[in-house]
């Protein structure tokens, strides 16, 4: 198979609308109760708390300080696109308003910083042969489709519908065929910033579940459910990501 920019671009687009598929599973639900909003918040906590995690691991392998000066910017730009929005009342995101459409703004935006560098990651991998590259684009898009997941369970809850959601999931993960190609085309440059680029999205992710997600979770589900529900979808995502790099 012969390998250049445009085979690139394209591995690359399906990881991500890979990342739709993270929505499917709410074709089965009609309504959702406040406790059922609560598990999902702890569910997409643990699924991101357990992918910043694996960004961490793979970034300090490749670059530990440059991992570290990641996840400080990633967690001022945050806190200061928090605060940006949270000065806005009139914020609107398809069906969502006000505090709902702010916090699936922030999700969204933390998934797609993460898509930059798994798009930075494909098109290196594919700098050293497409065996390799192949190996990784599928590993990302399998990888994708929970982030979806985590994006749609911020959304689906508040009223937003399942094609918006997937709609919205595959976006975030544009960034990953708009990367893919330079970083392939320039894999020694792009190969020397995916330390600091993997823990700019470990921050934010990071951030995100301590600031919103678990307060939210714990807020609205009962008893110790949103405890036991985010360890359970930590320990499910740890044990898919060594799967797939077992």
């Amino acid at each position: 198979m012969p390998i250049n920019a445009f085979t690139v671009f394209l591995f690359a687009l399906l990881t991500a609308v890979a990342t739709g598929l993270g929505a499917l599973p709410f074709l089965l639900f009609r309504s959702v109760t406040r406790p059922w909003l609560g598990i999902g918040s702890a569910i997409a906590a643990g699924l991101m708390t357990a992918a910043s995690i694996g960004l961490l691991i793979e970034g300090a392998e490749r670059g530990f300080w440059g991992t570290i000066l990641g996840v400080g910017i990633g967690l001022v730009f945050m806190i200061a696109g928090h605060r940006w929005l949270e000065g806005r009342s009139d914020v609107e995101m398809g069906r969502l308003g006000g505090a709902d459409a702010r916090k699936a703004l922030l999700v969204i935006a933390v998934m797609t910083v993460h898509s930059i560098s798994e798009g930075v990651g494909v098109g290196v991998s594919f700098g050293g042969g497409a065996t390799l590259g192949v190996f990784i684009t599928i590993a990302i898009a399998v990888h994708n489709i929970p982030e979806g997941l985590a994006i749609s369970l911020v959304m689906v809850p508040r009223g937003e519908s399942v094609g918006r959601a997937a709609a919205w999931s595959v976006f975030s993960s544009l960034p990953q065929p708009l990367f893919a190609v330079p970083a392939y085309l320039f894999v020694a440059a792009f190969d020397g910033l995916l330390p600091a680029g993997l823990g700019f999205a470990a921050g934010a992710m990071l951030w995100m579940v301590v600031a919103e997600l678990v307060p939210e979770a714990r807020r609205d589900a009962p008893g110790n459910s949103a405890a036991w529900t985010g360890f359970l979808a930590v320990v499910a995502m740890l044990a898919f990501q060594a799967w797939l790099h077992g």
